[in-house]
């Protein structure tokens, strides 16, 4: 190939690259995008005069005003999105628990996160009877020996089910006196 091809072609590229043009558009969910080429509502970035022959890069504006976009529509987020418990279990008794001695009366401890908010309740299910509790820590009365199952769950205020739990199967042993 000619020298004299060569240089034109390479003339040509350095003048198609210092020609170039960015364009800055933000999409619908609040994402700033960076392009060679424009799209409907995209601004029209002015690039600065490069002092070498090195290719030129884009640097975006600081990230302080892209964090404060996104905790604003972050925050907006949060406001729209309905509220949902993370976990929920019965930590008191344990899934395989043997009770020795309760004399009728089983103590129950919940774990639920985030805590229990404002007008939710929680409702127990022992041995499959349905039962509102007051709060995380209650007692269930007359559970003798043998066999048993408890679940959780939480209900807002119209009685919706936010979150249930596993079902812990327990077993509770009452030591025999013999007269």
């Amino acid at each position: 190939m000619d020298k004299r091809a060569i240089f034109v072609i390479f003339g040509l590229l350095a003048a198609s690259t210092a020609l170039a043009q960015a364009y800055r558009w933000v999409d619908d969910d609040g994402i700033t995008h960076y392009s060679d080429r424009p799209v409907p509502g995209a601004e029209r970035v002015i690039l600065p005069k490069s002092s070498s022959n090195r290719v030129r890069t884009f640097q975006p504006p600081a990230a302080s005003s892209q964090a404060s976009q996104s905790s604003q529509s972050s925050q907006a987020d949060s406001a729209q999105a309905p509220f949902s418990y993370e976990s929920l279990e019965v930590v008191s008794p344990t899934a395989e628990e043997t009770l020795w001695n309760i004399e009728g009366v089983l103590s129950v401890s919940v774990a639920v996160n985030p805590s229990l908010q404002a007008g939710h309740q929680v409702r127990a299910y022992f041995n499959g009877n349905a039962q509102l509790v007051s709060g995380t820590s209650f007692q269930l009365e007359e559970v003798w020996r043998g066999v048993h199952n408890i679940q959780v769950e939480v209900i807002d205020a119209n009685g919706k089910l936010m979150i249930r739990s596993q079902t812990n199967r327990f077993y509770v042993q009452q030591n025999v006196i013999r007269r």
